[in-house]
């Protein structure tokens, strides 16, 4: 194998031809986006309190439906994934990201069916947040339940 044709110097070369991201520019719309979404979560949480009369401890799970629910809509329109390119992370790391990824792997695989097509891929790219979210409250929990049994 010659050097001219070696795969580090093809990244060497290809590197000089990225872009170079303006972080504190992404950041700041990760910020905002995110901090808008979370706005928009506190605002259902106030309506949930002020017009059904729940607690806030009890509109927070309505509010958070809401949220994934209005995520899936945006997502089969199109609209979330837009945002999702504007915004970065700030759209990918509150509950709507997780929506949006399980509606997103729903809608592309709908061709395959229900069953074979719809159910079985929607859960690959949020399957592993669910399974590292599950061991680690069980993890968290038991260090917990050790901590309590030894003071």
């Amino acid at each position: 194998m010659s050097q001219k044709f070696h795969p580090d110097n093809y990244k060497k070369a290809a590197k000089a031809y990225q872009p170079k991201p303006n972080l504190l520019f992404n950041c700041s719309k990760a910020f905002i986006i995110g901090g808008l979404i979370s706005v928009l979560g506190q605002g259902l949480i106030d309506f949930y309190t002020n017009v059904f009369d729940f607690t806030e401890k009890e509109a927070g799970n309505p509010a958070i439906t809401t949220l994934i629910l209005l995520s899936a809509i945006l997502t089969g329109l199109g609209v979330y994934d837009k945002l999702g390119q504007f915004a970065g992370a700030g759209s990918a790391v509150p509950v709507t990201g997780f929506a949006n990824s399980i509606t997103s792997a729903a809608l592309e695989h709908k061709s395959e069916g229900l069953v074979l097509g719809v159910a079985t891929n929607m859960f690959k790219l949020a399957g592993s947040v669910i399974v590292f979210g599950v061991v680690s409250a069980y993890v968290v929990g038991m260090i917990r339940y050790l901590i309590q049994q030894w003071m």
